[in-house]
């Protein structure tokens, strides 16, 4: 498998893969080089079929995410903290996720991944919190937590579900395109607050405002959004320079239409049917490339892998399907 993967990905890097006993679960770290890219990624492959909804993609998106994809997590943003319900997959991922975050954030940063709290001192924007699932762990490593959503009743749901922890209370939840962002200690009585569809993944108030952070992360996000080159550019623009940006998402494999489309939407109810599309998901080779054009460069890369025997995923060399990159953004 890592020989397969190390010529698909040569056009693009130097291939240079090292066994780090630090990564947790003995995953393998991808190396990338700072190498100009100057040749685009293959063609992707034609898409499975999809009933003739594919006509819309050719106009211009209004948004960076798809209404359609809104209209799907707006049906189940009640059950974000309910682990064997739509989010379950999440629930069950997360562990495996922080692992590869306090590894590479560690590494990066200089912390000590041992204790409790090695995020402390370093400003983190969680970007698609959705619940904040992801964002309250972060904030109980001792990261400073900033949560955006394009949906204000996620942003409304990590509120109510941070405030009941004093350690969560602190994350600044924020609904990109409601005019601002709003604290959890705020009194929301108090102010004059307008009910506004959120219609974007794209953080661009932050990015107006100039707002910037030591990491970035955007978990299981790009695929839902319609135009991903511009979503890592608010990406790069939201990170400073020298800092880190995280990006986990599912290839576009064969593999991964079976596992990701067919078995767990049709198959095993993990996840309601028409969650994912595969004809937006992204192959690695493309994600750098798109992250380089951004001025992120992609140093390490990792799989998750699910073993249905014990019902927990891991860490692997193994990208084919699920997969995460730890990126940098240039200057200091």
């Amino acid at each position: 498998m890592a020989s397969k993967l190390l010529t698909k990905l040569g056009a693009i890097r130097d291939p240079k893969i090292a066994r780090n006993p630090n990564l947790p679960l003995n995953a393998t770290r991808r190396l990338f080089s700072h190498r100009p890219i100057s040749t685009p990624p293959h063609s992707p492959p034609s898409s499975p079929p999809d009933n003739g909804k594919s006509a819309h993609k050719k106009s211009k998106p209004t948004s960076s995410l798809k209404d359609l994809e809104l209209a799907k997590f707006s049906a189940i943003a009640d059950s974000w903290w309910d682990s064997v319900g739509p989010f379950k997959p999440l629930h069950a991922m997360n562990p495996t996720r922080l692992a590869f975050l306090r590894s590479t954030l560690c590494r990066h940063f200089r912390k000590d991944p041992h204790v409790a709290r090695p995020f402390e001192g370093l400003k983190i924007v969680d970007v698609g919190c959705g619940g904040g699932i992801l964002s309250e762990p972060l904030a109980r490593m001792g990261a400073t937590v900033t949560g955006i959503d394009a949906l204000e009743k996620n942003i409304n749901i990590a509120r109510l579900h941070a405030g009941l922890d004093p350690v969560t209370s602190t994350i600044e939840y924020c609904c990109t395109t409601a005019g601002g962002c709003w604290h959890p200690l705020v009194n929301e009585s108090q102010l004059s607050i307008h009910v506004v569809q959120c219609s974007s993944f794209v953080p661009q108030k932050l990015v107006k405002e100039q707002k910037m952070f030591d990491a970035v992360i955007a978990l299981e996000v790009i695929e839902h959004v319609a135009d991903p080159t511009e979503f890592c550019k608010s990406l790069s623009a939201l990170t400073h320079p020298g800092g880190a940006t995280v990006i986990s998402t599912i290839n576009r494999s064969m593999r991964s239409y079976a596992t990701a489309i067919v078995a767990a939407e049709y198959l095993l109810h993990w996840l309601p049917i028409g969650t994912h599309q595969w004809s937006s998901f992204l192959t690695p080779e493309e994600l750098v490339l798109i992250l380089q054009r951004a001025s992120i460069n992609v140093k390490e890369m990792a799989g998750f892998v699910y073993n249905p025997l014990t019902g927990r995923w891991s860490l692997s060399d193994d990208i084919s399907v699920n997969f995460i990159a730890f990126g940098t953004k240039n200057g200091q």
